[in-house]
């Protein structure tokens, strides 16, 4: 995808006014050709390294949603892109920063940076990234920059949490369902709040917004645990079953260690840790597919789901609002 290329048919949002659809898309586009323009340096294999992640594509799904909550306001106010570019390059240093601490090889179907080059390369880059947008933000005001601080927070807090993990007396999917609010919903609630802020919406609006961003951000990584168990391609932009087969302990899973049930002693045994064996990991998959574990996953999703649409409700009766009732009706419905 060259500079300025974004389809927002690839985020599969089936957008009910052709309106707002077109003016999404190429409010997206201003976004994406200033992200390109943001990551360039001077310095040749900086620049090489700090394109490579925005090169290798993504969902954009940030900048839409920044987008689409700035058509509560003025969708062309000059800030709404910097904004957009700021949250897609937090996301983005991130993902630099994540690769190196779960030692990935594969990051958007390519080598991660950290195996193409190291990870000192890699955790500089999104240094780098993480420079840039707090450049950008500069400009923004010191609102913005207070927002940006509080979500970095929340972002650096989620991580800490999950590297640690639950304490002797947590529950496991409330812990979780935390680490998902900090590590993905905040930054998305963010990009929203930048959104409906900059556009100029009403102090409710933006609050509103800011809330239903965060509940939808939670809804979409659930659903990519979902896609990891239930998905035949792949869908999530990974091998399914690549979380289940690396340990990692995703919602269903967690639902099927809770499961105290003696009918399911063997997928307890086989999601406990990491599995090696291709025909255990075959057969845990299974299990998982026809598990209540996964029952329990989807119903938590349709909760968020649920929960945003009820907030969505409230918002003034505008294209934008069916706009993000179209958004979380995708993340439901991209599980299957």
């Amino acid at each position: 995808m060259s500079a300025g290329q974004v389809n927002i048919a690839l985020l599969g949002v089936n957008f009910p006014d052709t309106e707002l659809a077109d003016s999404v898309r190429n409010r997206v586009a201003d976004v994406e050709k200033a992200l390109r323009s943001s990551v360039s340096s001077d310095y040749e294999f900086l620049d090489v390294a700090a394109r490579y992640l925005v090169d290798a594509g993504g969902k954009r799904f940030r900048p839409l949603v920044t987008v689409l909550a700035a058509h509560f306001g003025d969708v062309q106010a000059p800030a709404i892109v910097d904004a957009a570019v700021v949250v897609e390059l937090t996301h983005l240093a991130t993902l630099y920063h994540d690769d190196v601490m779960d030692e990935a090889g594969v990051r958007r179907g390519a080598e991660s940076a950290n195996a193409r080059w190291t990870n000192t390369v890699a955790i500089l880059t999104g240094d780098f990234l993480f420079a840039r947008a707090s450049d950008l933000l500069a400009d923004l005001g010191p609102d913005a920059v207070r927002i940006q601080a509080r979500t970095f927070e929340r972002l650096v807090t989620g991580q800490i949490r999950e590297t640690i993990g639950p304490g002797p007396n947590d529950d496991h999917i409330e812990h979780y369902l935390a680490v998902l609010a900090d590590k993905t919903g905040s930054l998305i609630a963010t990009a929203a709040e930048f959104g409906a802020g900059f556009a100029g919406a009403s102090p409710d609006v933006v609050e509103s917004l800011r809330r239903i961003g965060e509940i939808i951000g939670v809804a979409f990584q659930i659903s990519d645990d979902i896609l990891d168990v239930a998905s035949e391609s792949s869908q999530s932009g990974k091998t399914p079953g690549t979380d289940l087969r690396e340990g990692i302990p995703t919602l269903p899973v967690l639902y099927a260690l809770r499961d105290s049930d003696p009918a399911n002693d063997r997928l307890r045994e086989l999601v406990k840790g990491p599995i090696f064996d291709d025909g255990e990991h075959a057969e845990a998959l299974a299990l998982l597919r026809s598990s209540e574990a996964l029952r329990q996953a989807r119903e938590t999703l349709d909760g968020y789901a649920a929960a945003a649409r009820e907030m969505l409700a409230e918002l003034p009766d505008l294209p934008a609002r069916a706009g993000f009732a179209a958004v979380v009706d995708l993340v439901v419905a991209r599980t299957g």
